[in-house]
């Protein structure tokens, strides 16, 4: 929270892997749950356990309170990182500025942090409480808006939505307290912001591709159990494609890396690579990833 708070400690770790590796584009350092840390949850981070709030919801009348407190200006250290950032990144690469998405905050926020028995205690909510849970994802909803828009006016080039939980909804669930909420924020920022790409990513949403490809956005992200082939076919004309690694790929050695990134570059035809395909990871990048790994991975792609 140090590193994220402070504008100039988050510039220089969002500096740090394009002067390393010379990446196509910035990603801002933060976290997504800066939002729920500005609605007064008191956002922690415990090793060996991870994200936690020292101020976990209680009761009904504990969530209300945190449905109707206004963030105001208390992400403006954000918007902060975003400004000093793009003023000394190089003026060619891209910076992205991203938010979770409102279904996985209230997974964070339900369930008191992270969660090691899939979140049971927020579909728990979704069963009992529904209209509770939709009040905080309307909330959340316009907080992601008012802050995805700050990033964009302090200088990010492009923006991301990370539903990293909408994997554990039901088929008939994912469309009412996901993908509604998503489409809700991807509108009003094509509204406003046109010429600024849109990338959605949902982990665990390979059988929902068809409805996101839906949702107007620039790009989606896929994760690494989506076949490559089949979700740019889905994705037609719509929009680009963005991934798929498998990020445990890059614990195994620099030859494994290379078989395997070449294998996934392969399963394109050229002209597919060449139109809306953007190489990605199929999920975040393990924190016991070799650099060197990283960099052998980089030399593949470019010298294919």
């Amino acid at each position: 929270m140090s590193l994220c708070k402070n504008p100039e400690l988050a510039c220089e770790v969002t500096l740090q892997p394009i002067e390393r590796f010379g990446f196509d584009a910035a990603i801002l350092f933060s976290d997504i749950l800066t939002i729920p840390d500005a609605m007064g949850m008191e956002l922690d981070f415990v090793e060996g356990y991870g994200p936690k709030f020292n101020n976990p919801i209680g009761d009904k009348n504990h969530l209300l309170r945190v449905i109707q407190t206004e963030i105001d200006t208390k992400l403006d250290y954000v918007g902060s990182a975003v400004k000093l950032i793009r003023a000394n990144l190089n003026k060619k690469t891209p910076l992205i500025g991203f938010a979770g998405s409102p279904w996985t905050l209230a997974c964070y926020i339900l369930g008191g942090g992270g969660s090691k028995d899939d979140f049971i205690q927020v579909r728990k909510w979704l069963y009992t409480h529904p209209d509770l849970l939709i009040l905080l994802l309307e909330k959340l909803t316009e907080n992601i808006i008012c802050y995805l828009t700050m990033q964009i006016k302090q200088g990010a080039d492009a923006i991301m939505l990370f539903d990293s939980w909408g994997g554990l909804l039901s088929y008939l669930n994912f469309p009412i307290y996901s993908l509604n909420y998503l489409e809700k924020i991807i509108t009003r920022l094509n509204q406003n912001f046109p010429t600024i790409p849109k990338i959605v990513f949902v982990k665990g949403g390979g059988v929902w591709l068809e409805s996101i490809v839906q949702l107007n956005c620039s790009g989606i992200g896929i994760d690494w159990t989506v076949d490559l082939k089949s979700a740019k076919k889905v994705a037609g004309k719509n929009c680009a494609v963005q991934g798929n690694l498998d990020p445990a790929v890059l614990l195994g050695d620099g030859s494994f890396v290379r078989r395997e990134v070449k294998k996934l570059l392969d399963s394109l035809t050229e002209e597919e690579r060449k139109n809306g395909y953007i190489f990605n990871l199929g999920h975040g990048i393990s924190q016991h990833t070799s650099p060197e790994n990283v960099a052998i991975l980089v030399d593949t792609i470019r010298e294919y």
